[in-house]
């Protein structure tokens, strides 16, 4: 089983860092996605924080989701912010002891990654959360 398929397996509740309301942007159809598919969704974004997206109460940060969620932990941070912005997302995810640190299609940023992974957490970089997921539905 490769790493991704794992963590998709293993995950249930994922945070969506840089969620849009706005239904044709590509964060708010991966969380509609992985929400119809049993993951629980935890919007994060400072500009909804308070709203709701999807019937999921939105977050200005990752530690507020984290809070919201305890004592059960986010298993997975999807990133949908540019590579640039990343390092500080990393170490919110690496300090609210999150899984793993899963950078969207298009965004690496190794300095995040070798950060996340010294912490001990898995990640994923260049790499959408819903195609991933189809790939093992049409695995199985």
């Amino acid at each position: 089983m490769s790493n991704i398929a794992r963590i998709l397996q293993d995950s249930r509740i994922i945070a969506i860092v840089g969620m849009s309301d706005k239904p044709e942007r590509a964060s708010h159809e991966v969380a509609d996605y992985l929400l119809q598919h049993g993951y629980r969704v935890l919007p994060v974004n400072p500009a909804l924080a308070g709203k709701e997206v999807l019937g999921q109460r939105a977050y200005a940060t990752l530690t507020q989701a984290a809070a919201a969620v305890a004592p059960a932990r986010i298993d997975i941070v999807d990133c949908f912010r540019k590579s640039e912005d990343i390092l500080p997302i990393a170490e919110e995810t690496i300090a609210v002891k999150a899984g793993c640190l899963w950078l969207q299609l298009d965004i690496i940023n190794e300095q995040a990654a070798q950060l996340a992974r010294a912490a001990g957490l898995d990640v994923v970089m260049d790499h959408c959360t819903k195609i991933e997921h189809r790939k093992l539905a049409v695995a199985a």
